[in-house]
């Protein structure tokens, strides 16, 4: 199958599937060269209006689940700013793969990448050799450098002199000096080169969603300094806190976008552990951000919108006022102390319904109550893997040990409890059919508790080799 449609005179093959690029047809031929190259080629009109449509319905959706800045990247993508979101999504690998799958459930081939600058990933994305790229920072030049001139959506004209000059790659523009390189390609292509490198600022106008809550500040004078940024956010959180309000939301993310005089953006994102609207807790959240906000030559626009939201209904205040004990909410200190040190760095253990200790326990929300733990006793650390012990002196079958060495020094025990035996979860994989574990709480002369454990059971020698191992530290 090819699409056809009219370019200046004559009709041209717009896109063709790869089973016809297979036959010889490519893009730019002639609807009547393509014709006689392949006879029984599906030849359909195409719709310019209705892909317009189509990515803008895209671009809508992103804004909604995953960015506040996205926009239609002409004429076959979209562009999406992930700074601020990223780990909200799991991460700039983890969205990209989702974004891969996305598409492939939707009915549509997608090439990401991801880069400094809109214009590196835009090139990255059509000429890149793979579906998904990643550039880290500071090595946009070196990923760019192999493409085609054409990657950097040069006109044309420009096109044409690039060949008759012999600029086949960017990386044969990068040396030469941006004088000659304008007399003979143009101001335009100089700027596209600047803006793929990052020399130039390449700002996204995003789609804008009627749906999401925002609120805006065009200022008289440009301003930079911390106090006045702070001010412009205070009155910024309360005029978003009124929509909010009205709406009966809560903001559980929000993103401040800062507009310099040079044209360039400075965006600092903050998020939620709970649905909120109180300003005063946003604001304090908000400040932690400034010192990461350069205002430049000025600040002359910002404009505030929280791409998350969820209802926030009334508190019911009836235990409050009949006098019962009010449980204090850890929403206020989690957002601060996330804001500080990252979110990601914020948990609570919860517990996992698995006898096997190492996947018993799981990190979770830290705002949400935890599950029931179970009753049985383990040490208040518990080793992401064991470690083995050496020297071990035990009486078989069920016997703790009485000495072992563990980390270069030899442990005297005086005391000990158990066996607690531990059986593999079989229906995981098949090693664990016949795993067996015999636990022991133990006691050195010094006074430490550990918890360790033998591998098998002393009698079927499938069930393990009878190695020791410690897993955990007793208070």
């Amino acid at each position: 199958m090819a699409l056809i449609d009219k370019v200046g005179r004559r009709e041209e093959v717009v896109a063709a599937c790869p089973a016809a690029v297979g036959l010889g047809i490519h893009v730019g031929m002639a609807a009547t060269h393509a014709r006689a190259l392949v006879s029984d080629l599906d030849f359909r009109p195409a719709e310019p209006a209705a892909d317009a449509v189509l990515l803008d319905r895209l671009a809508l959706l992103a804004v909604r689940r995953w960015s506040p800045i996205a926009a239609v990247s002409p004429h076959d993508g979209l562009w999406l700013d992930l700074a601020g979101c990223d780990h909200l999504h799991g991460g700039e690998e983890r969205f990209c793969r989702r974004l891969l799958a996305f598409c492939g459930r939707a009915g549509f081939t997608g090439r990401v990448a991801v880069a400094e600058t809109p214009g590196a990933a835009h090139a990255l994305a059509r000429y890149g050799r793979a579906d998904l790229i990643r550039v880290e920072a500071g090595g946009t030049a070196a990923a760019i450098a192999p493409l085609p001139v054409a990657a950097l959506r040069l006109s044309p004209s420009a096109l044409e002199a690039a060949r008759k000059f012999g600029f086949e790659r960017i990386a044969d523009l990068l040396p030469v000096a941006r004088g000659p390189l304008a007399r003979r390609l143009g101001l335009a292509a100089i700027t596209r080169l600047d803006q793929a490198l990052g020399a130039v600022a390449e700002p996204i106008t995003p789609r804008d969603d009627p749906e999401v809550p925002m609120a805006e500040r065009r200022l008289l004078e440009p301003i930079g300094t911390a106090e006045a940024i702070e001010q412009v956010m205070a009155d910024l959180l309360a005029d978003l806190a009124e929509v909010l309000q009205r709406r009966g939301l809560g903001a559980r993310s929000l993103r401040l976008v800062g507009l310099r005089v040079d044209g360039g953006e400075q965006v600092v994102a903050i998020g939620t552990s709970r649905p909120t609207r109180e300003v005063s807790h946003l604001l304090r959240l908000m400040k932690l951000r400034i010192e990461r906000i350069d205002p430049g030559m000025g600040l002359e626009q910002f404009r505030l919108v929280a791409p998350h939201t969820e209802p926030l209904d009334a508190v019911d205040l009836g235990a409050v006022l009949a006098g019962d004990t009010l449980v204090r909410d850890p929403a206020r200190l989690v957002d601060v102390v996330a804001g500080r040190i990252g979110a990601r760095s914020v948990y609570r253990h919860a517990p996992v319904d698995s006898h096997v200790p190492e996947r018993a326990v799981t990190r979770s929300d830290p705002v949400m109550v935890p599950g029931t733990w179970p009753d049985w006793q383990r040490p208040i650390r518990l080793f992401a893997r064991p470690e083995p012990l050496a020297r071990v002196i035990a009486l078989l079958p069920d016997q703790p040990p009485r000495r072992f060495e563990w980390r270069g020094r030899t442990h005297a025990i005086i005391a000990g409890d158990g066996p607690e035996r531990i059986h593999g979860e079989w229906w995981r994989r098949d090693a664990e059919v016949w795993a067996v574990r015999d636990y022991y709480r133990v006691e050195d002369e010094h006074g430490g508790r550990y918890w360790v454990f033998r591998r098998g059971d002393a009698v079927v020698e499938a069930t393990g080799d009878l190695s020791w191992w410690i897993h955990g530290v007793f208070a």
